[in-house]
């Protein structure tokens, strides 16, 4: 735990992907150069890229995404090198640890999703025992570099996502709820809050609208892909929302919470005296999700076949939205500042 953070929010596909590849295939594109010759080098190649799948490394780079461009808000500026370096290491560490902690924890219905299966617990790569050291290792890491090179109060909001994450949305909230990935996802809002606090030591209300753009972002996001395999997650009895409720009516609620997102986006421009970079870009890429989203409930109501509906329209442009909207967020620090 979106996504530095620290946490992204599961059921998890691999975020910014755009061809389908998943976090290990990721991990083994990583790796490729480093295969040697013969199978002892193979093996130990295998059993890397397994520990690297288990941190699910796209959700990292989002979760970064959302960080680095606060810190330059928080400082009206370009931050320390090695101030970005230090809080993108701790956050990559705390991010791993969470998405390692919630593999163990699912490792059960992992085995039921044909998404999740191929993961390296259901494969057995990785034992249960050997994750979870790995996972309480990366957050101990995260914790002490983050406290003795950035600061304790970004260590400690990474604890608390990290805490959130594997305790409230994965043990509590995703197996029992509709409505999980609602509050769940807060978790993975955490980065937008310690990429301020990496800067400025304290938290003030910009980070905190960001933090509140990434929570309702999350809903959009992660229920369009929960469109796409809801069969997946029907035969694993976690109760996404569009398991449990018509297509039209998660459309709706997709709706809904895209409207909030753009909504609060804007806020950030009076809140934070942005100059007219951030005002632009976020007002249309707001329209676009808005009418991505329109699209969505228009399609579901329209049709009752599933294929008919297009979610995944949806949940790669809302990759999009949210990289594009930071990225405008460290402009507008750059040029109007």
């Amino acid at each position: 735990m979106t996504e530095v953070s620290v946490t992204a929010v599961d059921p998890q596909p691999p975020v910014l992907s755009k061809g389908g590849a998943t976090d290990r295939d990721q991990a083994r594109s990583w790796g490729a150069g480093g295969a040697g010759g013969g199978a002892g080098a193979a093996s130990l190649n295998d059993v890397v890229l397994a520990y690297i799948a288990l941190t699910k490394p796209r959700i990292v780079e989002l979760l970064l995404l959302t960080t680095v461009p606060v810190m330059f808000l928080a400082e009206g500026g370009v931050p320390s090198a090695w101030l970005v370096a230090a809080t993108v290491v701790g956050g990559t560490l705390a991010a791993g640890s969470a998405n390692t902690l919630n593999c163990v924890v699912d490792r059960d219905i992992d085995e039921l999703m044909l998404r999740t299966r191929r993961r390296p617990l259901p494969r057995h790569q990785v034992s249960a025992g050997s994750a979870l050291v790995f996972g309480i290792v990366l957050g101990v890491a995260a914790t002490l570099l983050l406290g003795l090179s950035v600061n304790w109060l970004s260590a400690l909001l990474a604890l608390a996502a990290n805490a959130f994450y594997v305790g409230v949305y994965t043990l509590l909230l995703k197996r029992r709820t509709s409505q999980n990935i609602v509050w769940g996802g807060a978790a993975g809002c955490f980065p937008a809050l310690i990429g301020w606090t990496a800067v400025t030591g304290s938290l003030a209300w910009p980070p905190v609208i960001l933090f509140m753009v990434v929570f309702f972002w999350t809903p959009p996001h992660f229920w369009a892909l929960a469109m796409r395999y809801r069969d997946d997650y029907a035969a694993a009895s976690v109760p996404m929302l569009p398991v449990v409720a018509p297509a039209a009516a998660v459309g709706r609620q997709i709706v809904i919470y895209s409207w909030l997102t753009v909504a609060t986006s804007l806020l950030l421009w009076p809140v934070a005296s942005t100059g007219w970079v951030y005002p632009l870009a976020s007002s249309i890429l707001g329209v676009a999700l808005v009418a991505e989203a329109h699209g969505l409930w228009h399609r579901s109501r329209a049709s009752d076949d599933p294929s008919a509906h297009r979610p995944m329209r949806l949940f790669h442009w809302s990759n999009a939205y949210l990289a594009m909207l930071f990225l405008a967020v460290a402009v507008d620090s750059l040029l109007m500042r």
